[in-house]
């Protein structure tokens, strides 16, 4: 039933009349790009918003932008994707296959460097860190931490006395305990 005013029905704007016409083609060319539904679903949506956040007026895009932008994010998207699945292929093969426990020496030990790390200022840990378990050079350091290399080395060679400071008062204090 119409009242007869002009406005009882909401008119749909620019934007749904342009999704609504064009929102099935595009997800179908979409669907060809992508692996799975839901990376299609994906895709239509960020290529629309980019496609859009590019219009100086605010108006619907071209369709061959959309179209183009849609294919760009699933090229983005694949090699991401690629990337990721070679990474986590290559940490699962260099990574030992445990076939023993450690022993529970190992994990008291393990705890004691972890207690001592903690312990000591955080510019010496973090270089001490980068050294140790990240294996970078004392240059790479320098540039990850935007530093001096000569600084690097001093907090290294500095954090290292610390450490081992820290763990003989630990293996002092423990056979006191013993004893």
């Amino acid at each position: 039933m119409n009242s007869g005013w002009t406005n009882d029905r909401p008119r749909q704007s620019d934007w749904e009349r342009w999704l609504l016409e064009h929102a099935p083609r595009l997800l179908l060319f979409a669907r060809q790009q992508a692996r799975c539904e839901a990376d299609a679903q994906d895709l239509l949506q960020e290529a629309v918003i980019e496609s859009w956040q590019r219009q100086p007026d605010g108006a619907p895009p071209p369709l061959p932008m959309v179209f183009a932008t849609i294919r760009r994010r699933a090229v983005d998207w694949a090699r991401r994707q690629d990337r990721r699945t070679n990474r986590e292929e290559a940490a699962n093969a260099m990574a030992p296959e445990c076939w023993f426990d450690s022993t529970p020496e190992d994990r008291e030990r393990t705890q004691l460097i972890q207690q001592a790390m903690c312990k000591l200022p955080e510019i010496y840990r973090q270089v001490i860190t980068l050294k140790t378990w990240g294996g970078l050079t004392l240059a790479e350091i320098a540039e990850a931490l935007e530093i001096p290399a000569n600084t690097a080395a001093s907090r290294y060679r500095y954090g290292l006395e610390e450490l081992r400071k820290t763990l003989v008062r630990a293996a002092v204090s423990e056979t006191r305990q013993i004893s």
